[in-house]
């Protein structure tokens, strides 16, 4: 009996300790704001001594009030407010951006690795979606909504999804929060075509089945990123 119930203490444990894991570590005092001139490498920031904490700590002049150049080649411009902008953000778990469009602009396929991400469209229309990760029935599903002002939509964490305003004439803007102080972002594009050093044109050809001249011009292209 003792060592059923042993068993079972363990098995509770190892599931809390996973979930434990799989997000932000949670704050165990008020705050932790980040000491980015500490040397010491932890998984996040150093705490700031509290006696050495500002009000300031815990702002930043963002100006999302005023509109972002989308004049790139996509046609979007992201505003990340994360803790590496927001210093007491630290171990709180939360970061936002603001998007905005150009008419006919787009967030290109991309993921984030560390984060689920709530959207909100501000100004304009969207076109959204999601694809799920390798299902049993080897099936990748596309999940996507047309969005008006006003509207909220969410990305569960790690999954590819994208943003694309299908006006050719009015720009769009949305505010996004992420479950992470840190997400992180993967733009699938500049990933697999844009790294550095390349990924082997004969390993992309067979993935992609094309020919690998057609690999070696797409990772000749410039792959703009869209985040500031």
């Amino acid at each position: 009996m003792a060592s059923t119930t042993f068993l079972v203490l363990t098995a509770l444990l190892a599931l809390l300790a996973g979930q434990v894991i799989a997000s932000d570590p949670s704050p165990l005092q008020d705050f932790c704001v980040a000491d980015k001139d500490s040397h010491v490498n932890v998984n996040g920031f150093v705490c700031k001594d509290p006696k050495d904490v500002k009000a300031d700590d815990f702002f930043h002049a963002a100006n999302l009030d005023i509109p972002r150049d989308t004049t790139s080649k996509i046609g979007s411009n992201v505003t990340l407010i994360n803790v590496m902008r927001i210093p007491g953000l630290n171990t709180l778990g939360i970061s936002l951006a603001r998007i905005d469009y150009a008419p006919l602009g787009e967030n290109p396929p991309h993921t984030h690795p560390r984060a689920t991400e709530i959207l909100t469209v501000l100004e304009g229309t969207l076109y959204v979606g999601f694809v799920t990760s390798n299902q049993a029935n080897r099936e990748n599903k596309l999940f996507t909504k047309m969005l008006n002002k006003g509207d909220v939509f969410v990305f569960p964490e790690g999954l590819i999804h994208f943003q694309f305003n299908p006006s050719p004439h009015k720009p769009a803007v949305a505010i996004a929060a992420l479950s992470s102080q840190n997400p992180g972002v993967i733009t699938i594009a500049n990933a697999v075509f844009g790294s550095n050093p390349p990924i082997s044109d004969d390993i992309l050809a067979k993935a992609f089945q094309v020919e690998k001249n057609t690999v070696d011009w797409l990772q000749a292209q410039f792959w703009a990123d869209n985040h500031n």
